[in-house]
């Protein structure tokens, strides 16, 4: 039986939800525990509710589970944050410093806080975006995000803090319904396809984003997780690629399935925030320090979705 005690904060969302499960099948039902703001829980398992706004919430549920280990996912997400920038920043740093502290308190051994590509901004490459670049982003999402990697690198100097973190890509699966991201659309377009209906995009049909397929996401997080200390060179948080395509592309790719389905755009203010993101990334330095790999491409992670959504519709 395995002495690790985790908890995922944040187990309501897109990602935590998907998460959630893949570590109890890792550690053990007993061994896991989901929290989230949010009081209601669809999955199985450990529950608490936790406002991780609180320092002294944080600190009580880690006494009391003795968790060793920390996935921090609560945050508001990029176009939700554009809507209330002052909020997010609020929430999300607020929640980020309030985890850190509280870990280093309790001796957690490893916390996982993820980053996203929204730290990159109109100084960094449109394509191959390196490990090292510049990070000046024109959203309050990728801002907070930047803030985020600096507390990480600072809280892994200085109090030695063994805290990890990948940028992610957008993100798309079946498991949950899109949560206020610039790149849901690429999650939605399934629901509309698998019920006959047009979709209306809110992107340019040429817009090309990087994005990473919800198994790849959830592998890549649990092999970075499980990676030797030693042989992680980065203190921020890793490049991790997987594919990229434009909406276009994509409703091409679901038409080799429902030839009838229709694709029209009306960008609104998400353009300009995707429009700020690069379209691909350079993610050598993951494949060499933890052997990361994806899985999915285009076809691949289309056929998936149309046969999980089809199954539920």
């Amino acid at each position: 039986m395995s002495t690790e005690r985790i908890l995922v904060i944040g187990a309501n969302g897109q990602i935590g939800k998907v998460l959630f499960p893949a570590l109890q099948e890792l550690w053990g039902k007993d061994n896991v525990t989901a929290a989230d703001i949010r009081p209601v829980f669809d999955g199985e398992g450990i529950f608490e509710v936790l406002d991780a706004t609180e320092p002294k919430a944080i600190y009580a549920l880690l006494s009391r589970h003795k968790i060793t280990q920390v996935y921090h996912l609560a945050a508001i997400l990029s176009a939700k944050a554009e809507e209330n920038p002052l909020s997010s920043w609020e929430i999300n740093t607020r929640t980020l410093l309030n985890v850190l502290e509280t870990g280093r308190e309790c001796k957690v051994s490893k916390l996982f806080i993820p980053s996203s590509i929204a730290v990159f901004g109109p100084s960094a490459p449109r394509t191959k975006v390196p490990q090292n670049t510049f990070l000046d982003p024109s959203t309050a999402y990728g801002i907070s995000k930047v803030a985020t990697e600096t507390w990480i690198a600072y809280y892994r100097r200085k109090y030695n803090l063994d805290v990890r973190s990948i940028r992610y890509p957008g993100v798309l699966g079946y498991q949950s319904m899109p949560g206020g991201g610039t790149t849901d659309y690429a999650v939605d377009i399934f629901y509309k396809a698998v019920k006959g209906e047009q979709y209306t995009c809110f992107l340019e049909k040429d817009t090309r984003l990087p994005m990473i397929y919800m198994n790849d996401a959830i592998r890549a997080t649990l092999e970075l997780m499980q990676a030797s200390p030693e042989n992680l060179s980065v203190d921020m948080a890793y490049n991790v690629a997987s594919l990229s395509f434009t909406p276009e592309e994509l409703g091409t790719a679901i038409r080799k399935y429902i030839p009838a389905f229709q694709i029209t755009y009306v960008p609104d203010y998400r353009q300009t925030i995707a429009h700020s993101w690069p379209e691909s990334i350079d993610d050598s330095v993951a494949q060499k320090d933890w052997g990361w790999q994806p899985k999915f491409g285009l076809d691949e992670v289309v056929r998936d979705m149309l046969e999980h959504l089809s199954n539920h519709s």
